[in-house]
């Protein structure tokens, strides 16, 4: 099986106001992965994701989806050093 990994990923589009974050979290709980996701103020969401490395390549394929009322234009996606232990996925205000 894969290493575990930590990634930072921020996403552009259409992605506020229309259930993205949910869907997110929503994702990330069945694939067991920990982290948060939350809206910034440039319009873009932020999402800091911790797992497997296959199945957080899954869930960033997910997320490229959206829920079908949103819109992905672009993911800017980062390895971040070290891993946080997170114990679940929830959504950060």
């Amino acid at each position: 099986m894969s290493s575990r990994k930590r990634y930072h990923l921020v996403v552009i589009g259409r992605v506020q106001g229309v259930g993205f974050r949910y869907y997110v979290r929503q994702k990330a709980n069945e694939l067991n992965l920990g982290g948060w996701v939350r809206n910034k103020m440039d319009g873009s969401v932020e999402i800091e994701v911790e797992g497997h490395e296959d199945t957080v390549q899954i869930f960033i394929d997910h997320v490229k989806l959206g829920n079908g009322y949103s819109r992905v234009d672009r993911i800017f996606n980062s390895e971040l050093p070290g891993l946080e232990a997170y114990q679940s996925f929830f959504v950060k205000y």
